[in-house]
């Protein structure tokens, strides 16, 4: 599916139509250069779900968590994973990746190129691509 984002304005519809379209997809894989609003578009993901904490990227802390309500008496988490320092499958190996791919949990993350190789099935593809007239275009996969 393709969606283009004129504005910010129209970002809150558009996460709508992806939860939507998503099927019961929890791993979400984001591609885009530097600045194409990944980290954005999480953000706004992130807020329709009803995390409630100020949602950040975690380029030097890796993962950051936050928890959001599922019902009025239980919560669940969202994994927010940025890998643009990691240069080697390893090292993502080494801060547990797979706990994060392979939980119930939603688990988004920013270049995850370096993943193909243990993703799951059932994975969804973000594209984000900036355009000549300062909007956005997103692809999902």
């Amino acid at each position: 599916m393709e969606y283009r984002m004129q504005s910010l304005e129209q970002l809150e519809n558009t996460v709508a139509q992806v939860i939507a379209a998503l099927n019961g997809r929890k791993k979400l894989l984001f591609y885009g250069e530097i600045g194409a609003g990944k980290t954005t578009f999480i953000k706004a993901f992130c807020h329709a779900l009803g995390v409630q904490d100020t949602v950040t990227s975690p380029t030097f802390s890796l993962v950051n968590e936050y928890l959001y309500s599922t019902t009025p008496e239980t919560s669940a988490k969202i994994y927010h994973i940025d890998l643009y320092r990691l240069d080697s499958l390893q090292e993502a190996l080494d801060i547990g990746i797979e706990d994060y791919l392979y939980d119930d949990n939603y688990c988004l993350i920013e270049w995850a190129e370096l993943l193909e190789p243990i993703l799951p099935t059932e994975v969804a593809r973000i594209h984000i691509t900036p355009m000549e007239d300062s909007s956005r275009k997103l692809v999902l996969l």
